[in-house]
């Protein structure tokens, strides 16, 4: 795990239009652009197998630079994704997808988390709910975006921790 930065931030993001295969890598290439290294857990291994297929291929004339555990050189790679709790790259972002959530203390371990939970599913939604709560009782910065209908992120909440 990377060292605790001096303040912690976890955004909550809302997809009501689009998919997160279509939020991800826009996502992940400012990630890239400002330097820093992410780790994207995902909620099982074929869906894990998924996004490693969508970041090579989400854009006809770009990728995203990333690996899995399987690939190797995983200290090495500036996105890393996983299943599990493992950070080789030094992150300073972590990913939450398909509902996944984590030790809300953990999270002081990165710059910033972004849950991203999509409003078709049911389950996700309620798990991102209970987890906005477990982020804020545990005095972390929490913020709250859902997608407006013209594009871009609205900030709907926000909790200072």
């Amino acid at each position: 795990m990377p060292a605790e930065p001096a303040q912690s931030e976890v955004f909550f993001y809302h997809l009501t239009r689009r998919r997160l295969e279509q939020v991800l890598p826009g996502l992940l290439s400012r990630t890239l652009e400002q330097g820093w290294r992410a780790i994207v857990r995902a909620g099982s291994a074929e869906r894990l197998d998924h996004l490693d297929r969508l970041l090579w291929s989400f854009a006809e004339e770009s990728f995203l630079p990333h690996a899995t555990a399987s690939l190797g050189f995983a200290d090495r790679q500036p996105i890393y994704l996983t299943v599990g709790d493992d950070a080789p790259n030094q992150p300073d972002l972590l990913f939450l997808t398909d509902g996944v959530t984590a030790e809300p203390a953990s999270l002081r371990a990165f710059r910033r988390t972004c849950v991203l939970f999509d409003d078709r599913d049911h389950e996700a939604k309620h798990r991102a709910r209970a987890f906005w709560k477990a982020v804020v009782a545990a005095d972390l910065a929490a913020t709250y975006f859902a997608e407006r209908e013209s594009g871009g992120w609205e900030k709907k909440a926000e909790s200072k921790g």
